[in-house]
């Protein structure tokens, strides 16, 4: 082979390897060019999400600002012990009521109680069984009164609350705790939240005396606690 068919076959092989290489080019740039138009559409439907989120976020805080519930209140009004005797080993006899006056401050959020139930406790110790109370519903800014008959026979207690009652008693002055317990769920519109546990707590001071039968005045306004 001459020098000179050296040559053009070298310019042959040049020429077909940048052909290739220029042909090759335009796929490598198109697969790029979707690589990156992928990129843009995930960071795309990410910001969607993320706005769509912050959104509801904002909507939520809006709708609880504006129908944020609150706590019912209780306050204990009227209270009269019918019978408090004792006998061994020691045991206790009660008949009590007290009337409980139960608020809704909601302007826009009813309260639906479920599972009520109703006790009186002295000194920490349980001195009427628990009764168990109906449903109940308080609309917007409603009150009503519970007030259930207490009591039972043969409870058995502490020497502790049996001498602190019968002191009590003799001193004309005794203090004694209503326990509202159960459930409750807010209703605002169509909207009804989950159960909630209820727990309520009011201390009330009475002047009491074995002449005592019936409604006993109210020493202080009953302090009550309410816990959600």
């Amino acid at each position: 082979m001459g020098e000179g068919e050296a040559k053009a076959e070298q310019a042959t092989k040049a020429d077909h390897k940048h052909a290739h290489s220029a042909s090759s080019t335009p796929e490598s740039y198109s697969k790029d060019g979707d690589r990156r138009g992928g990129g843009d559409a995930y960071r795309a439907f990410c910001g969607a999400i993320f706005s769509i989120l912050v959104l509801l976020g904002i909507i939520a805080l809006i709708l609880w600002l504006v129908y944020r519930p609150h706590k019912p209140r209780l306050t204990v009004v009227g209270a009269a012990i019918y019978d408090l005797n004792f006998t061994a080993p020691p045991l206790i006899s009660t008949s009590v009521q007290f009337s409980v006056l139960a608020r809704n401050p909601n302007r826009r959020v009813s309260i639906h109680y479920d599972k009520l139930s109703m006790y009186v406790t002295y000194k920490d110790q349980i001195i009427t069984p628990p009764l168990p109370l109906p449903p109940l519903r308080l609309g917007h800014k409603s009150t009503v009164v519970i007030a259930p008959v207490l009591g039972g026979a043969g409870i058995p207690v502490s020497p502790e609350v049996a001498n602190g009652l019968k002191s009590d008693e003799a001193y004309g002055l005794v203090s004694m705790r209503v326990v509202v317990i159960g459930r409750l769920r807010w209703k605002a519109g169509a909207i009804m939240t989950g159960r909630y546990g209820f727990y309520a707590t009011c201390d009330v001071w009475m002047r009491f005396n074995r002449s005592s039968n019936g409604q006993v005045p109210l020493l202080a306004p009953p302090t009550c606690t309410v816990d959600v």
